[in-house]
């Protein structure tokens, strides 16, 4: 028997109705959640990025380390102070300057400074004052013994911030059996190895005198 038009309106949901309604409801809590679901992702990711990135920071070129030494300012019996020059601009790589300290703490610089590490076959000083400049300690030494030099290697291998902000060279510009350790502005000279006092400047300067701030040399890349 056919079904009549009247029977077949009562089948329906009118708009308006409450199913209608329900179901209208229904979608805008689903729409509701899946935005809070993406905004939380997104908040997430953001922070897992940046997180990485901060984590990672100390290993990239020029890269801010969070280990410093103890002290922003000179401290009585550890090295002394020298005048600080009065320019520290960059010049043309392979241009010289004179200082008015051998070695030097202060001062123009070659553009690129050294990285972390230990050199015997010497660095320039135009470069490694760009070192000191980011708050590095530059430590210059002149021994003939090749047992002096691996003494030497031996102390720096036990005090954790030469790793990243210590750069070690051979200096023949002061006086055989001689070390000098340098921080911006102050300068420790020694005759032969004084472990003490090598760790103790690190412990103190290491990561603060600097114009340019607590920089790490690990990754500079630049070459003698």
């Amino acid at each position: 028997m056919p079904i009549s038009k009247s029977r077949r309106r009562r089948g329906r949901v009118a708009p308006g109705s409450s199913r209608s309604s329900a179901s209208l409801s229904l979608n805008q809590t689903k729409k509701k959640t899946n935005w809070l679901y993406l905004s939380a992702s997104l908040v997430i990711a953001i922070l897992v990025i940046g997180g990485f990135v901060v984590g990672s920071g100390g290993f990239g070129t020029g890269a801010v380390t969070n280990k410093t030494g103890s002290s922003d300012e000179h401290v009585d019996g550890i090295g002394t102070q020298q005048d600080i020059m009065s320019t520290r601009d960059h010049i043309t790589e392979g241009k010289t300057v004179e200082y008015n300290h051998i070695p030097p703490t202060s001062g123009n610089h070659w553009p690129q400074p050294s990285k972390c590490g230990f050199f015997v076959n010497g660095l320039p000083d135009e470069r490694v004052v760009h070192n000191l400049e980011h708050s590095n300690i530059v430590i210059s030494y002149n021994f003939s013994s090749e047992a002096e030099v691996d003494e030497l290697k031996n102390v720096l291998k036990d005090i954790g911030l030469n790793n990243t902000l210590g750069v070690t060279r051979f200096y023949d510009k002061i006086e055989e059996g001689t070390l000098a350790i340098a921080a911006w502005g102050i300068l420790d000279t020694m005759q032969g190895i004084n472990g003490d006092r090598i760790k103790k400047f690190f412990e103190t300067y290491a990561g603060n005198l600097g114009p340019e701030g607590n920089i790490t040399c690990l990754n500079y890349g630049a070459m003698p």
